[in-house]
């Protein structure tokens, strides 16, 4: 299947700044890796495809540019709680919950964003966005500022007759006759609907960004309610 992991975002615009205040840029030595999203003061949402290679290292929360970063916005990586039956993103389940060195500290400019409270169905043609600092050509690189693109969730049974099969407990939204959606750089970050985290960037078309032929796929975080919760509890637990 000609996937392509870790995905910047196409046909957007530069967010406004402090819109987003809950967007993670997952950082290695070398700069940008992923996004997430900040779910709880000590916890980052992403992909689980985001741990390959295993270079992740820290956190970077509340920025809007991730060129100049300040040491007050930095968490270290405690632990990585990737689903324990991930593979590949052919095969879904590509959710990963990374567990911050110390807390973060919720503010003006640094906030959560809500998960479904249970699982969700949304309907054909349903507006959302996707926000990244991702790649915003095809071959092209991360950028420094936050960009955000409105998508439209397609149909599940065009999403799989147009890929020939997608995972299960998957969300298809923005790119397929559109030029609107994620690239590489984007992965991990969320798909938000009516302000709140429905999906995760998990894979797009053979690195073709600006005239993407299949949907974008997204993990569906409702999916995965019962797995978050437990993870949450084990770790309050052994604190």
């Amino acid at each position: 299947m000609g996937v392509t992991r870790g995905s910047e975002i196409i046909d957007g615009e530069k967010a406004p700044e402090n819109s987003m205040l809950y967007m993670a840029s997952l950082q290695s030595k070398g700069g940008h890796v992923c996004g997430g999203f900040l779910i709880s003061e000590d916890f980052v949402m992403t992909a689980a495809h985001c741990q390959v290679p295993d270079n992740l290292t820290r956190v970077v929360l509340g920025t809007h540019n991730i060129k100049n970063v300040d040491e007050g916005k930095i968490r270290y990586i405690e632990k990585m709680y990737k689903h324990e039956s991930y593979q590949n993103v052919g095969t879904g389940k590509d959710i990963m919950l990374l567990k911050l060195s110390r807390k973060a500290e919720l503010n003006n400019k640094l906030q959560t964003i809500p998960l479904p409270r249970s699982e969700i169905h949304l309907g054909d043609n349903t507006k959302c966005y996707v926000a990244g600092w991702g790649f915003i050509k095809t071959g092209g690189g991360v950028v420094n500022e936050l960009r955000v693109v409105d998508v439209s969730v397609i149909n599940p049974r065009v999403c799989r007759e147009m890929w020939g099969g997608v995972p299960d407990n998957v969300i298809c939204a923005g790119g397929y006759k559109t030029k609107k959606g994620f690239c590489q750089g984007d992965s991990g970050g969320p798909l938000v609907c009516d302000g709140t985290a429905v999906g995760i960037v998990s894979f797009n078309w053979e690195k073709n960004c600006n005239y993407p032929d299949k949907p974008n796929v997204y993990t569906d975080v409702s999916k995965y309610l019962p797995w978050i919760k437990t993870i949450l509890k084990r770790t309050k637990r052994s604190e």
